[in-house]
C-alpha cells in the first residue's frame, strides 16, 4: 500500500530513524523539524498520515493537530503524535484536538507499522468520499461540513469482556456519556446481539477466556452489520503482535491493559465522531446526488458527475505526487444488440455490463456510464502494471460469460473494447485532455479487432503477459483479481 508521509521531529537523529523505518516499508517520506514548518507541508504536500512529535520549541504538537485539525482542507489526515510522555493525560489532551494515536517513545516497530498500515486505508477510504464531496458542493447540491465538528457522544457501545472487574469498569466509564453500554462475555452472544442493535463503536477483549480474539475482529468486520462500525481492541502489552494483526484486520484503535478511564473515554470518542463523519459523508452524497449524477438505468454514475469528479482527481493527484489511470470501454458490436433484439434486450445488457464492471473494481475507483454504450472507469493511485491487470480483468470478465437477458436462447456473448490512459503526477493534464488520450487507445482497440485493451505507447496488451505481470508490493489493497 503506498502512501506518503510527513514526519515532524525537531531532533534530526529521531526524523532520519523513522525516515529509514519506512522507507524501508516502502512509503514515501517527507519531513519537518518545525510546527511552523509542519503546517505549510501539509498545506503543500498533503500526506497521507502525519508522525508529529509533541514537544518541539515554539509551537508544540498539540497546537499543530490543532490547526490541521480546523481546518477543513487537511483535517481528514491522519495524525499520529509520537512522545515520551507517558501521563495519560498528555495522550487524552492530544486525542481531544484530534490526534488519532499515540506512539511512545522507543517506538515499537509492529506498533509503528501496524498503525501507519491501518490509518492509511483508513484515509484511503476517506480520501474518496472527500472528492465525492468536493463535486457535490461544487455543483451547488451539498454543503461541506467538518469531522470535528460532529458530535462523539450518545453513542451506543457494546464491551466484549469476561472479566467481572474490566466489565463494571468500562460501563462505569461510559454510560455517563452515551445512550446504551452493553457488556457481553462471549463472542457468540456479541454476534446475536450486533444482528439486533446498531452500535457505533464495539470494544472487544483480546484475552477472552477460551476465544480467539482476532478471529472476532475477523468475524465482525466481514459481518454486513459490523463491517463499518470502529473496533476497539483491549489487550496486553505483549499481546503487540496480535493488536498489529486486528488492524491489518480492520481494527480501528486500541488500547493497553491497565486501562486508564479518561484515555478510554477520549479514544471512544474519537471513534464515534470518526463513524458519524463517515455517515454523513455517505448520507450526503448519496441522498442528494443519486438522482442528480447518476445514470437512472444501470446506476452507475453519469457524465455530468465523472467529468466533475476526474477534474477534482486530476488535481489532487498533482497535489498527492501520484498516478491514476483513465479507462474508455465500449460494447463492441452494440448497435446490433440493439437492431436484432430490440432496446429491451440492450438495456438489459447495459445494466449487467454496469454490474459486473462495479463489481470487480475496488472501493474507491470511480466507474460511469458516458453515454450510450461507452463507459469510463477511473483508477486513483495506480501503477502502470496495476492499470493493465485491471483493465484485462474487466475486459475478460465481460467476454468470458455470456449475458443472461430476453432472447430466444436467452443468452449473449458480449465484449468490450478498453482504451487507458495514464496520468502521472507532473502532468497538467483537463478533463478533455486525458478522455481523449484514452479515446485514442480506443479506437485503436476497434481497429485491431476488437475484444483487447490499447494503452498508450503500449499497443495491444497480450493478456498473457499481463497475467504474467507480479502486483507491485504498494499495490496490494483491495485488489480483486
Amino acid at each position: 500500500m503506498s502512501a506518503r508521509i510527513l514526519v515532524v521531529d525537531d531532533i534530526l537523529p529521531n526524523v532520519k530513524l523513522l525516515e529509514a523505518k519506512l522507507n524501508n516499508e516502502y512509503y514515501e517520506v517527507f519531513t519537518a523539524t518545525s510546527g511552523e514548518e509542519a503546517l505549510a507541508k501539509a498545506a503543500s504536500e498533503r500526506p497521507d498520515l502525519i508522525l508529529l512529535d509533541i514537544m518541539m520549541p515554539g509551537m508544540d504538537g498539540y497546537e499543530v493537530c490543532r490547526r490541521l485539525k480546523a481546518n477543513k482542507e487537511l483535517a481528514h489526515i491522519p495524525v499520529v503524535m509520537v512522545t515520551a510522555l507517558t501521563d495519560p493525560e498528555d495522550k487524552v489532551r492530544g486525542l481531544e484536538v484530534g490526534a488519532d494515536d499515540f506512539l511512545s517513545k522507543p517506538i515499537n516497530d509492529t506498533a509503528l507499522m501496524a498503525r501507519v498500515k491501518s490509518l492509511v486505508r483508513l484515509k484511503m477510504t476517506m480520501d474518496e468520499w472527500h472528492v465525492r464531496e468536493n463535486a457535490a458542493t461544487q455543483l451547488g447540491i451539498v454543503e461541506s461540513f467538518s469531522a470535528m465538528a460532529q458530535s462523539d457522544r450518545n453513542g451506543k457501545i457494546l464491551i466484549i469482556e469476561d472479566r467481572d472487574f474490566e466489565q463494571k469498569k468500562f460501563t462505569e466509564t461510559l454510560q455517563g456519556e452515551h445512550d446504551m453500554v452493553m457488556c457481553v462475555s462471549s463472542g457468540p452472544r456479541a454476534v446475536e446481539l450486533v444482528g439486533k442493535y446498531s452500535f457505533d463503536v464495539i470494544i472487544l477483549s483480546l484475552n477472552l477466556n477460551g476465544e480467539d480474539g482476532l478471529r472476532l475482529v475477523s468475524h465482525l468486520k466481514s459481518n454486513e452489520h459490523t463491517r463499518s462500525v470502529p473496533i476497539v481492541m483491549v489487550g496486553k502489552e505483549e499481546d503487540m503482535p496480535k493488536i498489529a494483526n486486528g488492524l491489518e484486520f480492520g481494527a480501528h484503535d486500541y488500547l493497553i491493559r491497565p486501562v486508564e478511564r479518561n484515555e478510554l473515554k477520549a479514544r471512544i470518542r474519537t471513534q464515534i465522531r470518526k463513524k458519524r463523519f463517515q455517515e454523513s459523508l455517505r448520507s450526503s452524497y448519496e441522498i442528494s446526488l443519486s438522482m442528480a449524477l447518476t445514470d437512472g438505468l444501470t446506476g452507475l454514475y453519469n457524465r455530468r458527475y465523472l467529468e466533475v469528479h476526474l477534474d477534482k482527481l486530476l488535481q489532487k493527484n498533482r497535489e498527492d505526487k501520484k498516478r491514476l489511470a483513465v479507462l474508455l470501454m465500449d460494447i463492441d458490436h452494440f448497435k446490433k444488440v440493439n437492431d436484432t433484439y430490440g432496446h429491451g434486450v440492450g438495456d438489459e445488457i447495459l445494466k449487467s455490463f454496469a454490474a459486473r464492471l462495479r463489481d470487480k473494481l475496488r472501493s474507491f475507483d470511480a466507474v460511469a456510464r458516458y453515454g450510450g454504450e461507452e463507459f469510463v472507469v477511473i483508477l486513483p493511485d495506480v501503477s502502470t502494471e496495476r492499470a493493465y491487470r485491471v483493465a484485462d480483468r474487466l475486459r475478460s470478465t465481460i467476454a468470458n460469460e455470456p449475458f443472461a437477458c430476453k432472447t430466444p436462447q436467452g443468452l449473449l456473448d458480449i465484449t468490450t473494447s478498453i482504451g487507458g490512459a495514464i496520468i502521472s503526477d507532473d502532468e497538467t493534464v483537463s478533463v478533455r485532455e486525458a478522455l481523449d488520450r484514452a479515446d485514442k487507445c480506443l479506437y485503436e482497440a476497434k481497429e485491431s479487432g476488437r475484444n483487447c485493451v490499447v494503452f498508450e505507447g503500449k499497443g495491444v496488451l497480450d493478456p498473457d503477459e499481463v497475467a504474467k505481470l507480479e502486483p507491485q508490493k504498494p499495490d496490494m489493497i483491495e485488489d480483486k483479481d
